[in-house]
């Protein structure tokens, strides 16, 4: 139950940064420290396209259908137009440009690096340009959920309305009590989820300020006290309170936040989940299995991209399993 590998003729030579699925299509996007943007069209495993930069790719998103983003090592904010393969520069920073979003709410491309600073571009500029608004801030992960941008420094959690990113929204600036390593929203802009270099998932609800924090451990690590960074949380946009982890040693884990349990998980991949997402119906989940450059002690075979499917029968099913045995 691993899940479908893509193959490529070409593999990819580094390790990969991040995988998206496309807002509507079965289209996952990959970008990679080999330099290049990949567009695979997972329904027939089939290679769309590929654009080779000269820096490597440390994140990407979608803008929509035919428009990509990804964030450079060299500072460079691409633009690329998935119809005929062209790339362009909309912007850059002064130091690697390590995270990318994009609002549709709002039209902004939401940057971030090692200078210290987010950015905001406008999406509809056509040329490169300089950033409509930013700030000073060491971003470690950010996510986008409604008009907030959910951006995490080392161990604090801060919130910012995009219309006005000069400042954190008043009493919205969250200690976590660890290092964060991934912040990601909720489906339906409900909360949103951070993930640790200890092994925490955290889970804060908009209607339950209090929230809760659990220790994300694999069956076989169970009664063993070793941390496991958790890369990337996705949550499943069909099913409401159930999302997935993946942490460095290759373990991805399906859980229900609202009743607070473990689901199912899946037989360890063979590296470091580098990166997860689940694709517009929830039904199909991309699972990265790259190596990180974040740990010292990371196996690095080939990176390999799996396509699982983990939609809402298979979870529902998994839940009726778990409460049969408890």
């Amino acid at each position: 139950m691993s899940g479908n590998r893509l193959d490529f003729e070409e593999p990819m030579k580094d390790a990969i940064s991040r995988v998206r699925f496309a807002p509507e299509s079965n289209n996952l996007l990959i970008s990679s420290w080999d330099s290049s943007i990949r567009l695979v069209d997972v329904n027939s495993s089939k290679l769309r396209l590929e654009v080779q930069t000269e820096a490597a790719l440390l994140d990407c998103c979608f803008q929509n259908e035919s428009i990509a983003l990804s964030a450079a090592s060299d500072g460079s904010i691409f633009r690329y137009d998935l119809r005929f393969g062209a790339h362009s520069t909309i912007g850059k920073h002064e130091d690697s440009a390590t995270c990318i979003e994009y609002s549709p709410e709002t039209s902004q491309v939401i940057t971030a690096g090692w200078d210290g600073r987010v950015l905001s571009w406008d999406s509809r500029s056509t040329k490169a340009s300089h950033p409509s608004s930013s700030f000073n801030l060491n971003v470690d992960s950010f996510s986008l959920s409604g008009i907030e941008l959910l951006a995490s420094t080392g161990s604090s959690l801060r919130r910012y309305d995009l219309r006005k990113l000069d400042e954190t929204i008043q009493g919205e600036n969250l200690s976590m009590g660890f290092r964060i390593r991934c912040v990601r929203p909720m489906a339906c802009q409900k909360g949103f989820a951070v993930g640790s270099v200890d092994g925490h998932v955290t889970l804060q609800s908009n209607s339950d300020e209090t929230g809760y924090t659990f220790r994300c451990i694999s069956k076989s690590k169970k009664g063993k006290s070793h941390p496991v960074t958790v890369n990337d949380i996705a949550f499943n946009p069909s099913l409401p309170g159930a999302f997935v982890t993946g942490d460095y040693e290759g373990h991805v884990i399906a859980w229900d936040g609202s009743s607070r349990k473990r689901l199912l998980e899946l037989p360890r991949y063979p590296n470091s989940v580098a990166s997860l997402s689940y694709n517009s119906t929830g039904e199909l989940l991309a699972i990265a299995s790259s190596y990180t450059y974040q740990e010292a002690n990371e196996i690095e075979d080939h990176p390999q991209i799996f396509i699982q499917e983990l939609g809402e029968s298979n979870l529902k099913s998994a839940a009726t399993g778990s409460s049969c045995r408890r």
